[in-house]
């Protein structure tokens, strides 16, 4: 028998049987026409659904003039996004990718540098948390210290310690004059919506300035907007030296980028970092349009109001089904449900009432969807995802 050909697409994805074909506002249409109600929102991506009619006037406007000039030359609308970016935030500057596994290359050669213009290049380890995700490449999957995604890629790179998930004390010990920066997710997302309360984010601020030690948000996934405020980290009231962004910045197009204080980014000078296509006229363009939005106190109230409506959905779906839900987590919109069978089944069942789900690890369901979503269409999502829970055995 001949063997099967490699397929042209690496197959590195467990991808649903589902073939997309276009998208609107909340909804992903497939190439055989059937909708779906989609609460993955291209895993906190499409901040503003799909196709949104703002976002594609500002795209195909941009692309009648300029899709790419390259970093050689200034780029106004990188500018524009910049400035935008620094007035919302705690930071002083902007650089800007095109995932958010770059921004994280960023952000600890950021760090490294900083501490090598300090005079101090033996503080070159930087703390991160059992159940992180910051990215697939060498850099990131050493950083976050899970046995899985490192599987075959060692050897992997040196200066990173796993701490366990929110333990003070394990915290405190490490913090020692080894200790280059501290790197956290608010809430993490692909670890199973975990969030470090306000108190804690209080706590490591506080210790990082006793210490010295900078401080590193990773709001790829919980940051523009997701949970109610511009980003995750402003619920505590504390703020970063360094923060990673991606995902839901570009609404759909492929943007990432780092913003820091200049204090943390003064050792980055000329030639210590660059980007061919980061920060391109086309992806600022788009970013600067969906920061419009997202800067709105009128639209982050909403997305409060409409994160209470959907969590209370869902409060009655585990309460309805104990046996398959166990509990809602999260804030805003990036919302987390624990399972009592596997979290693919969920996924699963979900599918086939015609809504899409994201699983995270600690078996969890995530609910992302779009934050414009309506009211409608929170009722049409509990409903689809009670006939679906409904068809489920109990564990």
């Amino acid at each position: 028998m001949d063997a099967q050909p490699f397929p042209p697409v690496l197959p590195t994805y467990s991808r649903a049987p589902i073939a997309v074909d276009r998208g609107e506002g909340s909804w992903l249409i497939d190439t055989d026409g059937r909708r779906y109600l989609d609460l993955t929102s291209g895993i906190a991506v499409n901040a503003l659904g799909h196709a949104h009619p703002a976002l594609v006037e500002a795209l195909v406007a941009q692309a009648g003039r300029l899709w790419h000039s390259s970093n050689l030359f200034t780029i106004p609308a990188q500018e524009e996004l910049a400035r935008k970016m620094v007035d919302a935030t705690f930071a002083d500057t902007a650089f800007f990718t095109n995932s958010g596994t770059e921004a994280l290359e960023l952000a600890v050669k950021m760090v490294r540098r900083y501490w090598h213009a300090a005079g101090a290049p033996e503080r070159q380890t930087i703390l991160t948390f059992e159940g992180a995700f910051h990215g697939r490449s060498i850099a990131a999957i050493s950083a976050a210290g899970s046995t899985r995604m490192a599987d075959g890629f060692a050897p992997l790179l040196p200066g990173f310690r796993t701490l366990p998930f929110g333990d003070h004390a394990a915290l405190e010990a490490a913090l020692d004059d080894t200790v280059a920066a501290v790197l956290v997710e608010p809430i993490q997302g692909e670890g199973g919506i975990r969030a470090l309360p306000a108190a804690c984010l209080q706590g490591l601020r506080a210790a990082c300035d006793r210490t010295g030690t900078l401080l590193v948000f990773d709001e790829v996934q919980c940051g523009m907007g997701r949970t109610g405020k511009l980003f995750a980290h402003e619920w505590a009231g504390v703020t970063p030296d360094i923060m990673m962004i991606a995902k839901g910045i570009g609404g759909g197009f492929p943007l990432g980028g780092v913003l820091a204080t200049a204090r943390a980014a003064q050792a980055m000078t000329a030639g210590s970092h660059g980007s061919t296509y980061g920060g391109n006229p086309l992806a600022c363009t788009v970013g600067s349009r969906v920061m419009d939005f997202l800067t709105d106190p009128a639209f982050l109230a909403e997305v409060t109001r409409k994160g209470a409506a959907l969590r209370a959905q869902l409060d009655a779906l585990v309460a309805a089904r104990p046996g398959v839900l166990t509990g809602v987590r999260g804030k805003g919109l990036l919302l987390g449900i624990a399972c009592a069978v596997p979290n693919t089944d969920v996924v699963k069942a979900a599918r086939d009432a015609g809504l899409l789900l994201v699983p995270a690890a600690d078996n969890v369901v995530r609910v992302l969807p779009p934050l414009t979503i309506t009211d409608d269409e929170i009722a049409e999502a509990a409903r689809r995802l009670g006939t679906a829970v409904a068809a489920l055995q109990p564990a």
